[in-house]
């Protein structure tokens, strides 16, 4: 067994599988009025280079304003409650989804995220196709489910 590879396995032991427990994620990202998220795999945490995830647990009949994430691909995991989803140019699209449900946002989708639940939070896991923050807030198309102040504002993410 030569120098080289054995020197390979210290490497994996510091750059190879992450375990983030789930009592370690990180509240310090972007977040929106009624929801909360919290980074679980990330650039700063682990390195990551193309992915972003983490959970969001949204409160009980919350509903954010229509945006989209730009060239971003989400994909929302729903783990408990009960996830409304409206999409398109007039948010004219509606889907529902619950607990062991996927849901794939594609690129530049038009679209408004909401918890049917007036009385259960909304529990989901987040991955999304890059570490960067992309919000853009769509303000000339009215929402077909009016949202109470919760458009993704942060120091990135102004209000609209």
């Amino acid at each position: 067994m030569s120098a080289d590879h054995d020197h390979s396995h210290e490497r994996w032991r510091d750059d190879g599988v992450r375990v983030i427990k789930g009592d370690q994620f990180d509240a310090n990202t972007a977040q929106t009025p009624g929801m909360h998220r919290q980074a679980a795999i990330n650039h700063a945490r682990v390195g990551a280079q193309k992915i972003w995830a983490g959970t969001v647990s949204i409160a009980a009949n919350a509903k954010t304003g229509v945006h989209h994430h730009g060239e971003l691909e989400s994909v929302i995991y729903v783990v408990k409650g009960h996830a409304r989803m409206r999409w398109g140019e007039r948010l004219q699209f509606v889907a529902e989804a619950g607990p062991g449900d996927f849901i794939f946002v594609p690129p530049f989708v038009p679209h408004q995220e909401i918890n049917a639940d007036p009385s259960q939070t909304l529990e989901c896991v987040l991955v999304r196709s890059d570490n960067e923050a992309v919000v853009v807030n769509i303000t000339d198309v009215e929402p077909v489910e009016k949202p109470e102040e919760v458009y993704w504002v942060d120091p990135i993410h102004r209000a609209p």
